[in-house]
Protein backbone atom coordinates (compact mmCIF):
# COMPACT_ATOMS: atom_id res chain seq x y z
CA UNK A 1 0.00 0.00 0.00
CA UNK A 2 1.49 3.15 -1.26
CA UNK A 3 -0.54 5.88 0.53
CA UNK A 4 -2.06 5.59 4.54
CA UNK A 5 -4.09 8.34 5.56
CA UNK A 6 -4.36 9.29 9.21
CA UNK A 7 -7.30 10.90 11.13
CA UNK A 8 -7.59 11.20 14.70
CA UNK A 9 -10.81 13.32 15.25
CA UNK A 10 -13.22 11.70 12.16
CA UNK A 11 -17.06 12.27 12.45
CA UNK A 12 -19.85 10.48 11.79
CA UNK A 13 -21.47 12.72 8.89
CA UNK A 14 -25.33 12.92 8.68
CA UNK A 15 -27.24 15.24 5.81
CA UNK A 16 -31.05 15.83 5.65
CA UNK A 17 -32.78 18.36 3.61
CA UNK A 18 -35.85 20.51 4.76
CA UNK A 19 -37.96 23.42 3.26
CA UNK A 20 -37.24 26.17 5.89
CA UNK A 21 -35.70 26.40 8.79
CA UNK A 22 -37.54 28.35 11.50
CA UNK A 23 -36.82 29.25 15.44
CA UNK A 24 -39.32 27.59 18.04
CA UNK A 25 -40.41 25.25 15.29
CA UNK A 26 -40.41 21.54 15.08
CA UNK A 27 -38.72 21.18 11.44
CA UNK A 28 -39.48 18.39 9.26
CA UNK A 29 -37.03 16.86 7.36
CA UNK A 30 -36.49 13.95 4.97
CA UNK A 31 -34.25 10.27 5.65
CA UNK A 32 -31.07 11.80 7.07
CA UNK A 33 -28.11 10.14 4.74
CA UNK A 34 -24.77 8.82 6.74
CA UNK A 35 -21.28 9.01 5.44
CA UNK A 36 -17.48 8.51 7.50
CA UNK A 37 -15.95 12.08 7.55
CA UNK A 38 -12.87 13.40 8.84
CA UNK A 39 -9.62 14.18 6.52
CA UNK A 40 -7.46 11.28 6.56
CA UNK A 41 -10.81 9.23 6.37
CA UNK A 42 -12.40 11.46 3.25
CA UNK A 43 -9.02 11.79 1.57
CA UNK A 44 -9.02 7.68 1.61
CA UNK A 45 -12.37 7.75 0.05
CA UNK A 46 -11.96 10.14 -2.51
CA UNK A 47 -8.91 7.84 -3.63
CA UNK A 48 -11.29 4.44 -3.80
CA UNK A 49 -13.69 6.55 -5.45
CA UNK A 50 -10.82 7.58 -8.51
CA UNK A 51 -9.61 4.15 -8.09
CA UNK A 52 -6.94 4.12 -6.29
CA UNK A 53 -5.80 2.22 -3.05
CA UNK A 54 -4.84 3.50 0.33
CA UNK A 55 -5.08 2.51 4.23
CA UNK A 56 -7.38 4.81 6.46
CA UNK A 57 -6.02 4.50 9.66
CA UNK A 58 -8.18 6.48 12.57
CA UNK A 59 -9.22 6.74 15.98
CA UNK A 60 -13.15 5.91 16.80
CA UNK A 61 -15.26 4.73 19.37
CA UNK A 62 -19.28 3.92 20.41
CA UNK A 63 -22.01 3.86 17.93
CA UNK A 64 -20.47 6.38 15.41
CA UNK A 65 -17.40 4.81 15.91
CA UNK A 66 -19.21 1.71 14.72
CA UNK A 67 -20.72 2.77 11.69
CA UNK A 68 -18.11 4.54 10.23
CA UNK A 69 -16.20 1.45 10.13
CA UNK A 70 -19.46 -0.47 8.58
CA UNK A 71 -19.48 2.69 6.07
CA UNK A 72 -16.09 2.31 5.07
CA UNK A 73 -16.11 -1.51 4.62
CA UNK A 74 -19.62 -0.92 2.32
CA UNK A 75 -17.09 1.66 -0.23
CA UNK A 76 -14.43 -0.87 -0.05
CA UNK A 77 -11.79 1.59 1.74
CA UNK A 78 -8.87 -0.62 3.43
CA UNK A 79 -9.00 0.61 7.09
CA UNK A 80 -7.44 -0.14 10.13
CA UNK A 81 -9.73 1.40 13.44
CA UNK A 82 -7.88 2.22 16.69
CA UNK A 83 -11.16 2.18 19.19
CA UNK A 84 -11.17 4.30 21.79
CA UNK A 85 -13.31 4.73 25.17
CA UNK A 86 -15.07 8.20 24.08
CA UNK A 87 -17.82 8.13 21.35
CA UNK A 88 -17.07 9.82 18.31
CA UNK A 89 -18.97 12.78 17.30
CA UNK A 90 -21.61 13.27 14.66
CA UNK A 91 -21.83 16.50 12.47
CA UNK A 92 -25.21 17.18 10.79
CA UNK A 93 -25.51 19.31 7.94
CA UNK A 94 -29.49 20.58 6.85
CA UNK A 95 -30.34 22.23 3.33
CA UNK A 96 -33.06 24.52 3.39
CA UNK A 97 -34.77 23.23 -0.26
CA UNK A 98 -36.72 26.77 -0.65
CA UNK A 99 -33.54 29.46 -0.46
CA UNK A 100 -30.83 26.31 -1.43
CA UNK A 101 -28.99 27.78 1.83
CA UNK A 102 -26.45 25.01 3.66
CA UNK A 103 -26.27 24.45 7.60
CA UNK A 104 -23.35 22.56 8.83
CA UNK A 105 -23.17 21.81 12.88
CA UNK A 106 -20.19 20.93 13.58
CA UNK A 107 -19.56 19.23 17.28
CA UNK A 108 -16.67 18.88 19.18
CA UNK A 109 -14.00 16.25 18.99
CA UNK A 110 -13.94 13.15 21.26
CA UNK A 111 -10.99 12.92 23.82
CA UNK A 112 -8.74 10.37 23.15
CA UNK A 113 -6.33 9.50 26.40
CA UNK A 114 -3.25 9.15 26.14
CA UNK A 115 -2.87 5.66 25.43
CA UNK A 116 -4.90 6.33 22.36
CA UNK A 117 -2.82 9.14 21.01
CA UNK A 118 0.39 6.81 21.19
CA UNK A 119 -1.73 3.74 19.73
CA UNK A 120 -2.13 6.19 16.43
CA UNK A 121 1.60 7.34 17.01
CA UNK A 122 2.52 3.60 16.82
CA UNK A 123 0.38 2.99 14.26
CA UNK A 124 2.44 5.41 11.45
CA UNK A 125 6.04 4.14 13.66
CA UNK A 126 4.73 0.50 12.36
CA UNK A 127 3.86 1.43 8.68
CA UNK A 128 6.01 -1.24 6.13
CA UNK A 129 8.63 -0.07 3.56
CA UNK A 130 6.83 -0.05 0.45
CA UNK A 131 4.74 3.04 1.62
CA UNK A 132 5.41 6.13 0.29
CA UNK A 133 2.62 9.00 0.94
CA UNK A 134 1.27 9.45 4.38
CA UNK A 135 -1.53 12.17 4.60
CA UNK A 136 -2.39 13.35 8.40
CA UNK A 137 -5.49 15.54 7.92
CA UNK A 138 -8.11 17.17 9.83
CA UNK A 139 -8.24 18.56 13.01
CA UNK A 140 -7.00 17.47 16.03
CA UNK A 141 -9.40 16.19 18.91
CA UNK A 142 -9.51 17.99 21.97
CA UNK A 143 -6.46 17.93 24.69
CA UNK A 144 -4.28 16.52 22.31
CA UNK A 145 -0.84 18.14 22.00
CA UNK A 146 -0.21 21.35 19.43
CA UNK A 147 2.66 19.29 18.23
CA UNK A 148 1.08 15.83 17.53
CA UNK A 149 1.04 16.54 13.68
CA UNK A 150 4.82 17.56 13.94
CA UNK A 151 5.41 14.07 15.50
CA UNK A 152 3.69 12.52 13.08
CA UNK A 153 6.03 14.81 10.21
CA UNK A 154 9.52 13.69 12.01
CA UNK A 155 8.14 9.88 12.31
CA UNK A 156 7.50 9.52 8.18
CA UNK A 157 10.43 11.64 7.96
CA UNK A 158 12.57 8.77 9.61
CA UNK A 159 10.98 5.97 7.46
CA UNK A 160 11.35 8.09 4.35
CA UNK A 161 7.68 8.73 4.03
CA UNK A 162 6.65 11.72 2.59
CA UNK A 163 4.38 13.33 4.88
CA UNK A 164 1.49 16.08 3.88
CA UNK A 165 -0.49 17.51 6.38
CA UNK A 166 -3.57 19.35 5.97
CA UNK A 167 -4.61 20.64 8.91
CA UNK A 168 -5.08 24.46 10.30
CA UNK A 169 -4.37 26.74 13.14
CA UNK A 170 -1.52 25.68 15.83
CA UNK A 171 -1.65 22.09 14.95
CA UNK A 172 -0.27 23.63 11.16
CA UNK A 173 2.28 25.76 12.24
CA UNK A 174 3.84 23.47 14.59
CA UNK A 175 3.92 20.72 11.84
CA UNK A 176 5.57 23.56 9.83
CA UNK A 177 8.09 24.17 12.08
CA UNK A 178 9.58 20.62 11.84
CA UNK A 179 9.51 20.79 7.68
CA UNK A 180 7.06 18.49 5.53
CA UNK A 181 6.78 17.35 1.86
CA UNK A 182 3.30 18.93 1.18
CA UNK A 183 0.90 21.29 2.65
CA UNK A 184 -2.21 22.74 1.23
CA UNK A 185 -3.58 25.77 3.51
CA UNK A 186 -6.28 28.29 2.49
CA UNK A 187 -5.10 31.74 2.30
CA UNK A 188 -6.09 32.23 5.83
CA UNK A 189 -3.79 29.09 6.92
CA UNK A 190 -0.98 30.41 4.56
CA UNK A 191 -1.11 34.14 6.56
CA UNK A 192 -0.83 31.98 9.54
CA UNK A 193 2.41 30.70 8.32
CA UNK A 194 3.49 33.64 7.83
CA UNK A 195 2.70 35.06 11.48
CA UNK A 196 0.49 37.46 9.45
CA UNK A 197 -3.14 37.88 10.87
CA UNK A 198 -4.27 38.34 6.67
CA UNK A 199 -2.72 38.79 3.31
CA UNK A 200 -4.02 39.81 0.59
CA UNK A 201 -4.28 38.53 -3.00
CA UNK A 202 -1.77 40.89 -3.98
CA UNK A 203 1.08 38.98 -0.86
CA UNK A 204 -0.13 35.50 -1.32
CA UNK A 205 2.61 34.81 -4.17
CA UNK A 206 5.35 36.76 -1.76
CA UNK A 207 4.07 34.89 1.34
CA UNK A 208 3.74 31.56 0.03
CA UNK A 209 7.66 31.93 -1.65
CA UNK A 210 8.53 32.76 2.19
CA UNK A 211 7.26 29.52 3.75
CA UNK A 212 9.25 27.52 0.99
CA UNK A 213 12.07 29.50 2.00
CA UNK A 214 12.16 28.92 5.43
CA UNK A 215 11.96 25.00 4.70
CA UNK A 216 8.54 24.71 6.42
CA UNK A 217 7.13 22.85 3.46
CA UNK A 218 8.76 21.68 0.17
CA UNK A 219 5.74 21.86 -1.91
CA UNK A 220 2.78 24.17 -0.88
CA UNK A 221 -0.37 24.16 -2.80
CA UNK A 222 -2.49 27.02 -1.63
CA UNK A 223 -6.35 26.83 -1.48
CA UNK A 224 -8.01 29.13 -3.54
CA UNK A 225 -11.52 27.63 -3.62
CA UNK A 226 -13.97 28.12 -6.83
CA UNK A 227 -10.45 29.77 -8.65
CA UNK A 228 -8.35 26.68 -7.99
CA UNK A 229 -5.06 26.58 -6.61
CA UNK A 230 -1.68 27.69 -6.12
CA UNK A 231 1.65 25.57 -6.68
CA UNK A 232 4.83 26.80 -4.64
CA UNK A 233 8.16 25.05 -4.82
CA UNK A 234 11.34 26.15 -4.36
CA UNK A 235 12.02 26.85 -8.53
CA UNK A 236 7.81 27.22 -9.47
CA UNK A 237 5.25 29.34 -9.33
CA UNK A 238 2.21 28.25 -10.79
CA UNK A 239 -1.70 28.83 -11.18
CA UNK A 240 -4.29 26.17 -12.01
CA UNK A 241 -7.37 27.18 -12.68
CA UNK A 242 -10.52 25.16 -13.04
CA UNK A 243 -13.69 25.23 -15.63
CA UNK A 244 -16.66 27.35 -13.86
CA UNK A 245 -19.11 24.84 -12.26
CA UNK A 246 -22.15 24.58 -10.89
CA UNK A 247 -21.12 24.13 -7.04
CA UNK A 248 -23.62 22.19 -5.10
CA UNK A 249 -21.40 21.77 -1.73
CA UNK A 250 -17.74 22.90 -0.66
CA UNK A 251 -18.03 19.93 1.76
CA UNK A 252 -15.53 17.30 0.94
CA UNK A 253 -13.52 19.41 -1.83
CA UNK A 254 -10.37 20.25 0.09
CA UNK A 255 -10.07 16.28 1.23
CA UNK A 256 -10.92 15.52 -2.76
CA UNK A 257 -7.59 17.96 -4.23
CA UNK A 258 -5.57 16.29 -1.58
CA UNK A 259 -6.82 12.68 -2.48
CA UNK A 260 -6.70 12.87 -6.64
CA UNK A 261 -3.40 14.77 -6.00
CA UNK A 262 -1.88 11.89 -4.00
CA UNK A 263 -3.38 9.29 -5.72
CA UNK A 264 -1.26 10.91 -8.91
CA UNK A 265 1.62 11.19 -7.09
CA UNK A 266 2.01 7.81 -6.17
CA UNK A 267 1.36 6.60 -9.98
CA UNK A 268 4.76 8.37 -10.88
CA UNK A 269 3.05 11.78 -12.46
CA UNK A 270 5.03 14.93 -12.60
CA UNK A 271 3.90 17.49 -10.05
CA UNK A 272 2.31 19.91 -12.46
CA UNK A 273 0.03 17.04 -13.43
CA UNK A 274 -1.11 15.54 -10.38
CA UNK A 275 -2.10 19.15 -8.73
CA UNK A 276 -4.05 19.19 -12.18
CA UNK A 277 -5.96 16.09 -10.97
CA UNK A 278 -6.20 17.72 -7.54
CA UNK A 279 -8.09 20.49 -8.76
CA UNK A 280 -10.50 18.54 -11.01
CA UNK A 281 -11.57 16.32 -8.24
CA UNK A 282 -11.53 18.80 -6.06
CA UNK A 283 -14.03 21.22 -8.48
CA UNK A 284 -15.63 17.82 -8.95
CA UNK A 285 -17.05 17.42 -4.86
CA UNK A 286 -18.47 20.60 -5.12
CA UNK A 287 -20.70 19.97 -8.19
CA UNK A 288 -22.03 17.07 -5.81
CA UNK A 289 -25.25 17.95 -3.38
CA UNK A 290 -24.16 17.72 0.45
CA UNK A 291 -21.69 15.46 1.50
CA UNK A 292 -20.75 13.49 -1.26
CA UNK A 293 -17.23 13.57 -2.56
CA UNK A 294 -16.67 13.91 -5.76
CA UNK A 295 -17.09 11.78 -8.88
CA UNK A 296 -14.95 10.00 -10.78
CA UNK A 297 -16.61 11.01 -14.38
CA UNK A 298 -16.51 14.54 -13.00
CA UNK A 299 -12.97 14.56 -12.65
CA UNK A 300 -11.70 12.90 -15.57
CA UNK A 301 -14.00 15.26 -17.50
CA UNK A 302 -12.37 18.53 -15.64
CA UNK A 303 -8.64 17.08 -15.74
CA UNK A 304 -9.36 16.70 -19.65
CA UNK A 305 -10.97 19.80 -19.65
CA UNK A 306 -7.44 20.99 -18.05
CA UNK A 307 -4.95 19.45 -20.53
CA UNK A 308 -6.90 20.98 -23.37
CA UNK A 309 -6.52 24.35 -22.28
CA UNK A 310 -2.80 24.37 -21.54
CA UNK A 311 -2.66 22.13 -25.18
CA UNK A 312 -4.89 24.91 -26.73
CA UNK A 313 -1.27 27.37 -25.11
CA UNK A 314 -4.18 29.03 -22.50
CA UNK A 315 -1.70 27.78 -19.54
CA UNK A 316 -3.67 26.89 -16.85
Amino acid sequence: MKIVTLTVNPALDKSTYTELLQPEKKIRCEEPSYEPGGGGINVSRAINILGGESLAIYAAGGPAGDKIESLLKEEGVNQKRITIQSATRENLMVMEKSTGNQYRFGMPGSKLTDKELQQCIDAVKDLPEDVEYLVASGSLPPGAPDDFYAQIAEIARNKNIQCVIDTSGKALKAAAEKGVCLMKPNLGELSSLAGREEISGMEQEEIARQVIDEGKAQILIVSLGARGAMLVTKDNLEYIVPPTVKQNSTVGAGDSMVGGMILSLSRGDELHDAVKWGVAAGTAATMTPGTELCRKKDAEKIFDWLNQKETAGGGT
